[in-house]
C-alpha cells in the first residue's frame, strides 16, 4: 500500500468527521414548530430536609411546557446583579432564577486587523436573557402562581428569591457566587399549611445553549447530559427540517430531544467555547432531561450593517430536567442543591472541578474520539506556553515538530517499504499478466513473491495507521482549546477560527490564506510520490485533487488546524526527501515463468 492510498484513507476519515459541519454549512438549519406537551412520570424519593416520605404520583395527563413563560408580563421585572472579578450574574425577579451570566474576561467576538467593524464591545454571555431563567420551575400551577417571586440580596454576596403561594407553598432560592466560576444555589419546597399538599412532575430549568456572537452559525452548539458513567449530547441539525447524511439519505427531523432513567447527574448547555453546566449530583439526580430548539432575537439593525456574515435568525437549546411528583406533609420541605459552572470550557478548570464533585465534569470538552491524546497535547500545548513564553501559533509549529520527529523512524520505515514495493512493481505487473485469469492464484504467487524478497505489503501502511490517533487527537484538540482563542500568529488573529483576510465584495465570499498554504503543501509532498505502475488513470486523476478536496474541508475551519496541517506536510515534504537521500537495497529479480512453446513439427 503507497503513501497516496494511506492518504486517501485517511482522507476517507477525515470525511467522515467533517461531513456533518460541511453539510450544515452549505445547508443551514430550517425551524420546525416544536412541539411543548411532555408526559412526566414519577418514582419514589424521599424529601431531604423532613422525616416525610415523598408519596410517588404517577400523573400520565400531567403536560409540562417549558417554551411558555409562566409569568404575569404587566408586573414590571426586578433585576438584582451580583459581580466578581470573572463574571457578572444577572437574576430576574420573573421566574426567580439565574437570567444571564457575562463573561468579563472573554470578549463576545476577536476583532480582525483585517476587517473593519468585525468585533462588538460585549462581552462573552451565557444562557437566553429572553427566556426562562435557571432554575425556573414549570410544569405544576401548584408551584407557578403568577411567576413573579421576590428578590433580596443577601448577607453572604448572595441573592435570594422567594414567593408564597395561595396554598401555602413557599419557594426559596438562594445562589452564592464561588470562585471558579461556580454558583451554588439552594432550592427549597416548603409547605407551611395544616394540610397535605400533592404537587405533580416539575420541569427545572437548566440552561440554554446560545451562539457565541453574531456571526456564530451554531454548529458547536450543543446540549450534553451525564448520566453518571457516559455523556450523550444533542446539536441543532437534531431539529432542523433539511439535514441529510452525507448529502444522500434524509433524516426525519425531532421536534423535542428526551433521555435519561433517573440518572441525570448533569447538564450542560454550551457553544464551542463556553459552558453553562447545571450540576445535580448523583444523590439528586434527575429522572430525564428535555430539549426544544428555540428561536433566539435576531441581530440589531447596527450588528446588519456593521458585522460580516452575521447570523440572521440564530437558534438555541433550551433545556430542562424532570423530578417526579409527590405530596408534601404538612411542615414537610424539600429541599435540592446545585451547583452551577457558567465559564470558559478550560480543560483544567473543569478536570478541577470533576475532581472535587466526582462527576467527570471534563467531559465538558468534547474531546471525543481519542480523548487522552487530546488532553495530553493540550496540556503538552499549556505547558510549553507558559514555560517558554511563546505565543499558541509557535507552539503548535513546535508541537508538530516533535510529533513527526518522534514519528520518524516509522515514517522513514513507511517511506523505504514503499519505495520498495515501487521497485517490484514491474514484477507484480506480470504476474498479475499471467494469472489475469485465477485470481486466487495470483494472490498466492503474489506474497510467495513477497516473501522471498523480504516484502511487507503492510509495511507502508500500519507506521501511517499508528499516526491516525495523533492526527485526531489534535483535531480535537485544536477544535475545544479556548486558549487558541484571540491568539495571534503572524497575520493570523484568532487561531480559533479562520484567519480571513477580507470578504469579495458581491459574493460575499472570504479569503482565508491558510487552508491555501495548506492545500499548496500537500500538492507538494503528493507530487513527490509518482503513481504506482498498477494505478488506473482514474485514480490518478482522483489523487491529483485529493488537496482540492481537503481545501474545501478546512477552508472555514479553524486556522490552527489548517496551520499544523500545513507544518506537518512540510516535516513530511523534507523526510521524503531525506529518505530518499539513503540507498535502499534493490530487490533482488525474480524471474517469472513463462509458459513453454510447443515445438513446430
Amino acid at each position: 500500500m503507497d503513501r497516496k492510498t494511506i492518504s486517501v484513507l485517511l482522507l476517507c476519515v477525515a470525511a467522515l468527521v467533517l461531513m456533518p459541519i460541511i453539510s450544515n454549512k452549505l445547508f443551514p438549519p430550517i425551524p420546525v414548530p416544536v412541539s411543548t406537551n411532555q408526559v412526566a412520570t414519577a418514582t419514589n424519593t424521599l424529601l431531604p430536609g423532613s422525616n416525610s416520605p415523598a408519596q410517588s404520583i404517577s400523573n400520565p395527563g400531567a403536560q409540562i411546557s417549558t417554551t411558555k413563560f409562566p409569568v404575569l408580563t404587566n408586573v414590571p421585572e426586578q433585576l438584582l446583579v451580583v459581580s466578581n472579578e470573572n463574571a457578572r450574574y444577572i437574576f430576574t425577579s420573573h421566574g426567580g432564577g439565574l437570567k444571564e451570566v457575562e463573561l468579563l474576561q472573554y470578549p463576545e467576538t476577536v476583532r480582525s486587523r483585517f476587517i473593519k467593524g468585525q468585533a462588538t464591545n460585549q462581552v462573552a454571555s451565557l444562557n437566553n436573557p429572553g427566556g426562562p431563567p435557571v432554575l425556573a420551575i414549570f410544569g405544576d400551577p401548584a408551584l407557578q402562581g403568577d411567576g413573579v417571586f421576590q428578590l433580596t440580596a443577601t448577607t453572604n454576596g448572595g441573592v435570594r428569591a422567594e414567593k408564597s403561594l395561595t396554598n401555602n407553598l413557599v419557594l426559596i432560592k438562594e445562589f452564592h457566587p464561588e470562585k471558579d466560576y461556580l454558583l451554588h444555589a439552594t432550592v427549597r419546597i416548603e409547605n407551611r399549611s395544616k394540610e397535605p399538599v400533592t404537587i405533580s412532575a416539575q420541569e427545572w430549568v437548566v440552561g440554554t445553549a446560545t451562539p457565541m456572537g453574531p456571526q456564530d452559525n451554531a454548529l458547536e452548539e450543543k446540549m450534553l447530559w451525564f448520566n453518571g458513567s457516559s455523556s450523550d449530547s444533542v446539536t441543532v441539525p437534531y431539529f432542523s427540517t433539511n439535514t441529510s447524511v452525507m448529502f444522500v439519505f434524509s433524516r426525519t427531523p425531532k421536534s423535542v430531544y428526551e433521555a435519561g432513567s433517573n440518572n441525570v447527574i448533569w447538564a450542560s448547555s454550551q457553544n464551542q467555547f463556553f459552558a453553562l453546566v447545571t450540576m445535580m449530583g448523583a444523590s439528586n439526580a434527575a429522572q430525564r432531561i428535555t430539549v426544544h430548539s428555540v428561536d433566539l432575537p435576531g441581530p440589531t439593525p447596527e450588528e446588519i450593517q456593521n458585522v460580516p456574515n452575521v447570523i440572521l435568525s440564530p437558534k438555541g437549546l433550551q433545556a430542562s430536567v424532570t423530578y417526579p411528583g409527590q405530596t408534601l406533609a404538612p411542615g414537610a420541605v424539600v429541599e435540592r442543591q446545585f451547583n452551577i459552572f457558567a465559564g470558559p470550557k478550560k480543560y483544567e478548570t473543569l478536570a478541577t472541578l470533576a475532581t472535587r464533585f466526582h462527576n467527570e465534569l471534563d467531559q465538558v470538552m468534547s474531546f471525543s474520539l481519542f480523548s487522552s491524546i487530546s488532553k495530553a497535547l493540550l496540556i503538552t500545548m499549556n505547558w510549553l506556553h507558559d514555560s517558554w513564553k511563546v505565543g499558541y501559533g509557535l507552539v503548535i509549529v513546535l508541537i508538530t515538530v516533535i510529533i513527526k520527529l518522534v514519528f520518524w523512524p516509522l515514517t522513514r520505515a513507511s517511506t523505504r517499504s514503499m519505495k520498495r514495493m515501487q521497485e517490484l512493481q514491474p514484477q507484480i505487473a506480470a504476474l498479475k499478466e499471467k494469472y489475469k485469469d485465477d485470481p486466487k492464484k495470483f494472490s498466492q504467487k503474489q506474497w510467495e513473491f513477497y516473501k522471498k524478497n523480504k516484502v511487507n505489503p503492510l509495511g507502508s501502511c500500519l507506521p501511517m495507521m499508528l499516526q491516525i490517533p495523533v492526527f485526531f487527537g489534535f483535531l480535537g484538540m485544536l477544535r475545544n482549546a479556548i486558549e487558541l482563542r484571540g491568539a495571534s500568529f503572524l497575520w493570523i488573529t484568532d487561531l480559533s477560527q479562520p484567519d480571513r483576510l477580507f470578504v469579495i465584495p458581491g459574493i460575499n465570499f472570504p479569503v482565508n490564506l491558510m487552508p491555501l498554504i495548506m492545500g499548496a503543501s500537500q500538492f507538494w509532498l503528493a507530487s513527490l510520490t509518482p503513481p504506482s505502475p498498477t494505478m488506473d488513470p482514474v485514480q490518478q486523476k482522483i489523487m491529483r485533487y485529493l488537496p482540492l478536496l481537503m481545501i474545501l474541508f478546512l477552508y472555514n475551519y479553524s486556522s490552527g488546524l489548517a496551520l499544523y496541517w500545513a507544518v506537518s506536510n512540510l516535516m513530511s515534504v523534507w523526510q521524503t526527501k531525506m529518505t530518499k537521500t539513503q540507498p535502499v537495497a534493490a530487490a533482488a529479480p525474480v524471474p517469472v515463468p513463462v509458459a513453454p512453446q510447443k515445438k513446430k513439427k
